[in-house]
């Protein structure tokens, strides 16, 4: 690898204050880094920089529980500095930002094209800590870099390092690497699984019970149940534009049901919702302050939700909110932590990912706080201390099948993890769902949720014309064609790939969603128009 100068030349003035300048735009949560720390002999507190979508909570259990850790087996505190700028897709949109800009500076070494070597002290984030495989597979594969000069080309750059534990590490860790149709950790150990999440329904109880009085289990147990027209304006769902985690839960939805019956159901249920919010976390407190009846969220928002309203010394089991796993179609992911490239503080990075899949990091997620009365009977650690969480329950599911083996009986919630994910292949379809519910649904959310009124209403009308019904019904689950060359391709999955490459065009996605948004309004209105002209007197 070159020898860096650390000595700015003079040519590269304008090209520095770029680089700053994107710094400061992209990466301010990122750079703000305090002093490290001394302790109490005055020496030096090693630290790692970790940046996270994670919750006060995990951060808090983690950062002591690693400290302890820590000491007992290297002999010294440690200290976590962590980073919240938002939201995982957030994270990710700044991490690339800044390694796109660190390689306009000049700063990343491209003589190893697989293995892009970075200036010292250039980055200041160690770990990504937390979102999905899907996110943490988009450090993997990097982002593309276009070196200036005619003789110059693509290059890119991997965002994480693989994290270089053996063989016999990972299996005592995780046995066979398999959840599920996915993966617990990446085969080249780009990311490592550290818990499990599911992607399940959160109910109000009280809800159900007033809009099926006569059902013997009225609470939800499919997706589908989100789609009975009973439900129409109590579904809150968060919108797959602005949340990664809740389109996951569409993807799962479509793989387990096809195309065609996937498709449908996202239309149902999208006409039931009263509101798309901008966040996943904010469905499980709509659905707890009766706001509505049921949403899709990830299973600790879901079971978190339900303990947060409990009066103190109440189980959780007693909560009036809900949250079920969809037996067969629930999608079950990894939820990972990589170490990123040119971490500055990479042995101690190391550390932290080897203490997240020790019994000390696992117990966090699923046990209850020590000081519970179950925890009588929980393991204890080399110093005599039991494990679990000191200060919150953080009701997630562990990613070491020997958890579940060893200590479900001890655990908050029954959980059975391997045997109720879904095994059904992603079909590569997840790039449709942002643009095409966009247009479907988010955008248009008050004439979907007339049109399905209208389309019920018809349906429930003896006299209704059933040739009528019929357009009605034809239009409400119709789309749009596009354009591809000279050819109107309809949206189906043999010419998906054929759609999808097209919206990749300069400005052709942006057309797209107002051709499609456009044609499912009048589509909408339409039927709306057809019940008012049509229903018997």
């Amino acid at each position: 690898m070159q020898q860096y100068d650390r000595r700015l030349p003079a040519m590269n003035i304008g090209r520095f204050m770029i680089f700053m300048l994107l710094v400061a735009v992209l990466g301010v949560p990122f750079a703000l880094r305090p002093a490290q720390e001394r302790s109490a002999s005055g020496e030096n507190v090693p630290s790692v920089v970790i940046v996270t979508p994670h919750v006060p909570q995990i951060r808090r259990e983690f950062t002591e529980a690693f400290d302890r850790w820590h000491q007992r087996k290297f002999g010294t505190p440690v200290r976590v500095d962590w980073r919240v700028p938002g939201g995982t897709s957030e994270i990710i949109k700044q991490l690339e930002g800044q390694y796109h800009a660190a390689a306009a500076m000049g700063l990343i070494d491209f003589s190893e094209p697989k293995d892009p070597k970075i200036a010292p002290n250039v980055m200041s984030i160690d770990i990504m800590f937390g979102g999905g495989s899907y996110e943490h597979t988009r450090l993997k594969t990097g982002i593309k870099f276009k070196e200036s000069g005619a003789d110059k080309g693509e290059r890119t750059i991997p965002l994480s390092i693989p994290a270089g534990f053996t063989q016999q590490q990972l299996d005592d860790w995780y046995g066979v690497n398999k959840i599920g149709s996915g993966f617990l950790y990446d085969p080249d150990q780009y990311w490592m699984g550290t818990a499990l999440s599911a992607f399940g329904i959160v109910y109000n109880e009280d809800m159900f019970r007033k809009v099926f009085p006569d059902r013997e289990q009225p609470f939800p147990q499919s997706f589908d149940d989100l789609a009975d027209p009973k439900l129409i304006g109590l579904i809150t769902l968060a919108d797959p534009r602005q949340s990664g985690s809740v389109t996951t839960t569409f993807e799962a939805i479509l793989n387990f049901y096809g195309w065609e019956k996937g498709w449908k159901l996202l239309r149902e249920m999208c006409a039931n919702t009263r509101s798309f919010t901008n966040s996943s976390p904010k469905t499980p407190l709509d659905v707890a302050q009766g706001e509505a009846a049921a949403g899709l969220t990830i299973d600790f928002y879901g079971r978190g939700q339900a303990q947060a309203i409990v009066k103190p010394g109440d189980d959780a089991d007693t909560s009036r909110v809900g949250y079920v796993d969809p037996k067969g179609s629930t999608y079950i992911d990894a939820d990972p932590i990589s170490i990123l490239r040119g971490a500055p503080n990479l042995e101690i990075a190391k550390r932290f990912v080897e203490f997240t899949l020790t019994d000390d990091a696992q117990a966090l997620w699923q046990f209850h706080t020590v000081n519970h009365p179950k925890a009588v009977a929980y393991p204890k650690d080399a110093d005599g201390l039991t494990l679990g969480p000191r200060h919150a329950e953080l009701r997630r599911m562990p990613v070491r099948r020997a958890m579940y083996e060893r200590y479900s009986d001890l655990m908050i919630d029954p959980l059975a993890p391997f045997e109720v994910a879904s095994d059904v292949k992603p079909a590569g379809w997840r790039s449709a769902i942002g643009l095409m519910m966009g247009a479907f649904a988010v955008d248009v959310a008050h004439e979907q949720r007339e049109a399905w009124g209208a389309l019920n209403r018809a349906r429930q009308s003896q006299g209704f014309p059933v040739s009528v019904l019929e357009e009605m019904e034809r239009l409400f689950y119709a789309w749009p064609t596009t354009t591809v060359g000279e050819i109107d391709l309809e949206f189906t999955p043999s010419n998906y790939k054929a759609i999808r490459d097209s919206w990749r065009a300069t400005g052709a996605q942006k057309a797209a969603e107002v051709q499609y948004t456009t044609y499912f309004r009048s589509n909408y209105e339409r039927i709306v128009e057809l019940e008012r002209a049509n229903m018997p007197n």
